[in-house]
């Protein structure tokens, strides 16, 4: 059995301005794998994130098997980590194989960029932002097959998403093209527009605290929402007005939020396949551990307590580096 590094988080973290697309290609396409094991013994995961991805060169386990949250968790609510997180879950509580699938379209888009979809808080506001049918803008230079079904996998409605076995089939398609027609250019021009794009996001930062902090808080955590409305997809028009506002995040309470910027400036933001193995590990709740306290917009740790940073902007180049 092979060690396993650190999550893909981590891993993206450090790595993710030397991966070629590719490499980017191959890590989604033995998440997919993975994914279509559960599946494939008709169990859905629930709570896929980028977290519970373990990861090295050769290996990818996924762990933390949603089924296994909080043993108290309370009737009526969810739990995951809210990015990730299905509309029709938001709103319906509605697990299913295509709830899966969101998740997956989402760590797509965070193996394009290197950063977790939406890093500011996980709150009331961010959920209706989901089911509003907002994404994250799409990467410059991301190929167009791979924003297609990335794009199909994030679609507020559950029945246009694709299913996990036509998804890999098309990924895995995807990357043989990459395996044979291999092109230097091409890869240094990808590559270039991602770091054209840590370069135009507008950051700042003082210490790695703040960027541990940062990872901590995108997380797993037990959400009750009500009275939302059913999920829907934004108009083109209305992603452009998204997309156009550039985000500046000041570290509070050890989480990012979101400040419109008076500017209006646009910008950007937002191998071993048979060791593959399934590793469902059981979350308890620990009455300590901010995790998996509910969602209170008044509320706050005491880890969070020592976690205020004042002032504090992030520097997206040092995040990714």
């Amino acid at each position: 059995m092979h060690e396993l590094d650190n999550n893909l988080r981590e891993y993206l973290h450090q790595n993710h301005n030397k991966l070629t697309w590719e490499k980017r290609i191959q890590i989604i396409d033995h998440i997919l794998y993975g994914v279509s094991r559960i599946h494939k013994e008709n169990a859905i995961h629930r709570d896929l994130h980028s977290g519970n991805i373990l990861f090295n060169d050769v290996n990818i386990r996924i762990s933390d098997l949603g089924f296994c949250g909080p043993v108290d968790k309370p009737l009526n609510s969810i739990y995951g980590n809210l990015p990730y997180i299905a509309p029709e879950v938001i709103v319906k509580m509605k697990y299913s194989f295509a709830s899966d699938v969101y998740s997956i379209g989402m760590l797509m888009w965070e193996i394009s960029s290197g950063l977790p979809p939406f890093v500011y808080k996980h709150n009331y506001d961010l959920a209706l932002k989901i089911i509003n049918g907002m994404r994250p803008r799409i990467i410059p230079g991301t190929p167009l097959k791979y924003k297609e079904l990335m794009e199909q996998c994030w679609d507020a409605d559950p029945t246009k998403r694709p299913d996990i076995f036509d998804l890999r089939d098309e990924i895995r398609f995807l990357y043989r093209s990459y395996l044979i027609n291999e092109n230097d250019e091409q890869q240094t021009n990808n590559i270039a527009s991602i770091d054209n794009f840590q370069l135009n996001t507008n950051f700042s930062i003082s210490s790695t605290n703040s960027i541990n902090s940062f990872l901590r808080n995108s997380s797993s955590r037990v959400y009750y929402f009500k009275d939302l409305h059913e999920p829907r997809n934004a108009t083109k028009e209305e992603q452009e007005a998204y997309h156009s506002l550039q985000f500046d995040f000041d570290l509070q309470d050890g989480m990012i939020t979101e400040v419109k910027d008076e500017s209006n400036k646009r910008n950007y933001f937002n191998e071993g396949q048979d060791d593959l193995t399934i590793n469902p590990k059981k979350v308890k709740l620990n009455n300590n551990n901010d995790k998996d306290e509910i969602y209170n917009p008044n509320f706050r740790s005491e880890e969070q307590d020592e976690l205020i940073v004042s002032n504090c902007k992030m520097d997206l180049n040092y995040l990714l580096n």
